[in-house]
């Protein structure tokens, strides 16, 4: 059974850090494309970063230079360190591989 459990999400001041962490199970993991999502409040899912199987990262615009994502192939989980986060970074975030994908984790940025 394919499984993903995010964590690492919380309350945040504007220019904080947060480290998202997903951990998969049920599938290859190592031989999978990892990516993040987000979903805002009264805004549809947007993509954020992607890891691919051998380690190349791309990154949405808005968060490139403040977001890095990464793989544990041994331990079967993706990370994604946030720095300087934003108000408008505020959204559950959701790891997905293939076409399944996590319950997310809540991120808020709020002063």
């Amino acid at each position: 059974q394919v499984q993903f459990v995010e964590s690492g999400g919380g309350l945040v001041q504007p220019g904080g850090s947060l480290r998202l962490s997903c951990t998969a199970s049920g599938f290859p993991f190592s031989n999978v494309d990892m990516t993040w999502i987000r979903k805002a409040p009264e805004k549809g899912l947007e993509w954020v970063s992607k890891i691919t199987q051998d380690g190349t990262t791309s990154y949405f615009d808005s968060v490139k230079g403040r977001f890095t994502i990464s793989r544990d192939n041994d331990a079967n989980i993706v990370f994604l360190q946030m720095n300087n986060l934003k108000v408008e970074d505020t959204a559950v975030y959701f790891c997905s591989g293939g076409s399944y994908r996590g319950k997310g984790t809540q991120v808020t940025v709020s002063s």
